[in-house]
């Protein structure tokens, strides 16, 4: 994994800054927890705004079809803040999972769509679905109807667009353009990005690849997905440090901040230190993403590592922050959720390191 770049650009940081602003703005903790409790908990004039006034719906994708002509570490950027303001919006599966697949295949329309945010699309796989040996076999294709269930798919619920791998009757992976299936809503732990059953019975699919080509671009999305998921997961854990730093500082018990006593320094630099390493491996993810380099072994480590951080960050601002920390009011519970939902999204920590082992041939 020599030559990897860590730092961010000019370039990024100005993006983050922007997007930043318009989720302080649009996606405030007060707003996002109201949300929690309505019976749309998309926010679709979020991701308008997003697409609209940002642009970074098509950041990977080439000018020529709407896209910002960018890379997946400007996309590792936007899941940051996304990730910081725990957004509910269908960033991830649109604009990573859908549109690494659509890039793999070489579609072209529907990439233009999902890039200029006119269509929201999501890979029809269940959301912990790991990258790896096999191909997705809830759903058979039979003369381009497509019958199964899918339970735990991340953002269908407002998807315009399903891409669906399937088998065929000889076993054969491919890849279909599906519009027309059904789409019902499941209790899901992450409130902000809720998950979903698709049922196909004899619905009628567009093929984009077949055999090999089917299998390489969900292989490829669930690797890109999972590469830059650590990225989403470090801007959850830097909310809960940076949060809880703030707090440690302002809340008083005996006469002084909580902060001076020793014990929850030493709390606080252990989740500085975790931090830091987390946004090493993210960096790391979103950089593979981009080149391609190592693809596999990089978002393996990613998610090997940050799945765990990620979650042990959100426990500590739940605990740190006291009894506040605990009530339905503060929003840590929903950056706990995300994280822990996450830990189990596109393949487990274990399952991760089981991979690594493969991969160097341990």
């Amino acid at each position: 994994m020599s030559g990897l770049d860590l730092n961010y650009s000019e370039v990024e940081e100005e993006l983050r800054a922007n997007v930043r602003a318009l989720l302080a703005d649009r996606a405030p903790a007060n707003v996002t927890l109201a949300r929690t409790e309505a019976e749309q908990t998309t926010d679709l004039a979020l991701w308008r705004s997003l697409a609209d006034e940002l642009g970074v719906t098509g950041l990977p994708v080439p000018e020529e079809l709407g896209g910002a002509g960018a890379s997946w570490r400007e996309t590792a950027v936007v899941l940051e803040e996304l990730g910081r303001a725990v957004a509910p919006v269908p960033f991830f599966g649109s604009c990573v999972l859908a549109t690494a697949a659509l890039l793999a295949v070489g579609e072209r329309k529907v990439l233009s769509q999902l890039a200029s945010g006119e269509a929201v699309g999501a890979l029809t796989v269940p959301f912990a679905t790991a990258p790896g040996p096999g191909f997705p076999s809830g759903v058979h294709a039979d003369d381009g109807l497509l019958s199964g269930t899918v339970r735990h798919v991340a953002d269908a619920l407002v998807a315009d667009v399903l891409l669906v791998p399937a088998l065929a009757g000889d076993g054969t992976p491919e890849l279909y353009l599906v519009t027309g299936a059904q789409v019902e809503p499941m209790v899901s732990l992450d409130m902000t990005r809720q998950l979903a059953v698709v049922t196909l019975d004899r619905v009628e699919g567009v093929l984009l690849a077949s055999g090999a080509e089917a299998a390489a671009a969900v292989g490829l999305a669930l690797e890109t997905g999972a590469a830059l998921l650590a990225s989403e997961q470090l801007g959850v854990a830097e909310w809960a440090l940076t949060t809880t730093v703030a707090y440690a500082k302002e809340r008083h018990q005996f006469g002084r901040p909580i902060g001076g006593f020793q014990a929850v320094k030493h709390r606080l630099a252990d989740l500085w230190v975790l931090v830091s390493q987390m946004r090493a491996v993210a960096r790391a993810g979103a950089d593979a993403a981009a080149s391609g380099a190592d693809l596999p072994l990089t978002a393996a480590l990613a998610q090997a590592f940050a799945s765990g951080a990620a979650v042990t960050a959100t426990e500590e601002a739940v605990q740190l922050h006291g009894g506040i920390g605990f009530t339905w009011e503060h929003p840590a519970h929903l950056y706990l959720k995300r994280a822990k939902s996450a830990s189990l999204a596109l393949g487990t920590a274990d399952r991760h390191r089981a991979r690594i082992s493969e991969l160097i041939n341990l």
